[in-house]
């Protein structure tokens, strides 16, 4: 299986609801850097699994609606704590779409597994990963 990962980061701003979150039921801030793992089985006629370039245009459009937003304040949120893990799974269903859009170019459909993670700091992170079709 081949993979090309892209990066980026976004900071948002959330609380969560419940006493497991203890002091994070205020409302803090999080800068995560964001890595998106694309994998095929095969390498396309150029030896490429995608375009690096529009993947990383990609990732970018799925973040920038959370950037430097309060989460706690956005409508497709409502009810849910904006967990690290959530938010790989909100992104990867981003980013799976933005393959099945064409956004990715031409090879896209190739592409069969897609993996987002999210690290909070250099000793934690979460992630979400699934196949694509």
């Amino acid at each position: 299986m081949f993979g090309v990962t892209v990066c980026d980061h976004v900071m948002i701003a959330h609380s969560f609801r419940g006493a497991v979150f203890g002091p994070a039921q205020r409302l803090h801030g999080a800068t995560y850097a964001v890595e998106a793992e694309f994998r095929a089985a095969a390498l396309d006629a150029d030896n490429l699994v995608v375009d690096i370039g529009l993947a990383q245009k990609a990732l970018r459009a799925a973040l920038a609606p959370l950037d430097y937003r309060n989460l706690d304040d956005e409508p497709v949120f409502a009810g849910q704590n904006t967990t690290t893990e959530f938010l790989a799974q909100h992104l990867h269903a981003r980013l799976a779409e933005a393959c099945r859009a064409g956004a990715l170019g031409p090879q896209a459909h190739r592409l069969v597994w897609l993996g987002l993670r999210l690290r909070e700091s250099p000793t934690a992170w979460a992630s979400y990963e699934g196949p694509l079709g």
